[in-house]
């Protein structure tokens, strides 16, 4: 097993024996915290790289050897962002409730720990790029996991991959987990037998036991563009705290999108806009990256870019209506609505029937 955190206090004593070389208590706690869930081997290793680098245990060495390790082993990916809750436009109400439910992690009672949301929504607006900004937010940091790349070719090998990348998440609480694209990755479970000798079943089992029985204080957080195709099982109640869904920005979420790339790509303001009726974040952004790329105006970029809602109206509308009263809206407390406008049909005069 993976050593505890009183472990790790004594091999960082053991290791760092000179005076001056250990950080006071309040740093050392950090220094434990990036520590976990890294080997007695590799926590050896990580605390006399920082003792040849700065002559004292720092975090930040620990941090950089921790994320190779991870990278090394495939099953996981620790992610730093640099970006926080200022960075994202709009989404005010889902910024809300999880930073109000990871104050109150559970530690007098467990039985109030948070476990997490399952972000629905159109392609490109922000799921990805918030649970990257909740890890800065929160000052936990970010595991990615993967669950295609947890795919073995030999028999059993993906369930213990599945097993170990869990557990390492678990000794190295309190962070985030994050998996994107969960449908995707999980789709198969319905016909898993036929078409891959039940491996999707078992993986799929494994991640629900996890997700019930965990104690340790992972805050999940698991992406999706298509609920028709996530297994029923796994978005019921005490799975997640609540399933958001993030719509298309509305007006004042727009201009908050367009005033934060203008001034990421250093684009002169006093510019016209292109329309951008049923445009994500990630279309404004598309925009004026291209804008800065091309040295074009902003309107003329925006020919450019076509977007998703436009492109697969069909399905954008069919999930806007899936989750109208079944999701937590992101924008606004409450259960969301979708205000589907009544298609007008077109007034056919019979006093003058054409020729057709």
């Amino acid at each position: 097993p993976l050593p505890t955190r009183e472990q790790l206090k004594e091999i960082a004593e053991a290791i760092a024996t000179e005076e001056g070389e250990l950080p006071g208590a309040d740093r050392l706690e950090t220094v434990l915290d990036a520590a976990m869930g890294l080997t007695r081997l590799e926590a050896e290793n990580a605390f006399g790289l920082s003792l040849v680098r700065d002559s004292v245990v720092q975090p930040e060495s620990v941090w950089e050897l921790k994320a190779s390790m991870l990278k090394k082993s495939g099953l996981l990916q620790l992610y730093k962002s640099s970006d926080d809750f200022t960075s994202l436009g709009g989404l005010d109400s889902l910024k809300a409730f999880c930073k109000r439910s990871l104050l109150q992690h559970g530690r007098d009672n467990p039985l109030k720990r948070p476990r997490g949301v399952l972000l629905l929504g159109v392609p490109g607006t922000g799921k990805s790029a918030f649970a990257k900004a909740l890890g800065k937010e929160s000052g936990r940091p970010t595991l990615i996991l993967d669950i295609g790349a947890l795919m073995g070719s030999l028999v059993g090998q993906t369930e213990q991959n599945v097993r170990r990348a869990l557990q390492i998440a678990d000794a190295m609480s309190p962070c985030i987990l994050f998996i994107d694209e969960i449908e995707k990755a999980l789709s198969g479970a319905a016909g898993s037998g036929q078409n891959d000798s039940g491996v999707s079943s078992r993986m799929l089992g494994t991640l629900l036991s996890w997700m019930n029985d965990h104690t340790s204080n992972v805050y999940l957080i698991a992406t999706c563009n298509d609920i028709t195709r996530m297994p029923p099982e796994l978005s019921r109640a005490e799975r997640f705290d609540g399933i958001v869904f993030l719509d298309l920005p509305q007006r004042d979420q727009k201009d908050r999108i367009w005033n934060q790339y203008i001034t990421m790509f250093g684009i002169e303001e006093e510019q016209k806009r292109p329309a951008d009726e049923r445009w994500t974040g990630a279309e404004i952004r598309a925009c004026c990256r291209l804008s800065a790329l091309l040295d074009i105006p902003l309107k003329q970029a925006g020919l450019n870019v076509v977007p998703v809602a436009v492109t697969a109206t069909e399905s954008v509308d069919r999930l806007r209506q899936w989750a109208s009263g079944r999701c937590l809206d992101a924008e606004k407390s409450g259960i969301y609505q979708h205000d589907a406008k009544p298609q007008s049909r077109r007034r056919v005069s019979r006093a003058n029937p054409s020729q057709n």
